[in-house]
């Protein structure tokens, strides 16, 4: 097995104004649902300047432990909360290259 990561990215594109209110329950949900899942490894949230729009970076062990987190009950509840503040889209990946200094 691959130590890579398994990376999910999430870009949601707040209502006006819902900025705050998305990254404080963002992070009510990482912190009560995403730190407890098997396979979770990482996330940033990461806030627009100008207040439109998140991005979350996760990182996982798996693919399938992104699918359980999906399909955690907890996780579902969070959906409608969620989507009340801005519309979400994902995009599932690998680091194909990584430059630092």
């Amino acid at each position: 097995m691959s130590d890579a990561p398994v990376i999910l990215i999430n870009l949601l594109r707040v209502k006006p104004g819902k900025q705050d209110a998305l990254v404080a329950l963002l992070h009510e949900n990482i912190d009560t649902v995403i730190r407890t899942l098997d396979g979770w490894k990482a996330t940033r949230v990461i806030g627009a300047s100008d207040g439109t729009g998140v991005v979350i970076y996760s990182e996982w062990e798996t693919l399938a432990a992104i699918e359980a987190m999906r399909n955690d009950p907890r996780m579902q509840a969070y959906f409608p909360r969620i989507a009340e503040l801005a519309s979400l889209e994902s995009l599932l990946g690998a680091i194909a290259s990584q430059t630092a200094r």
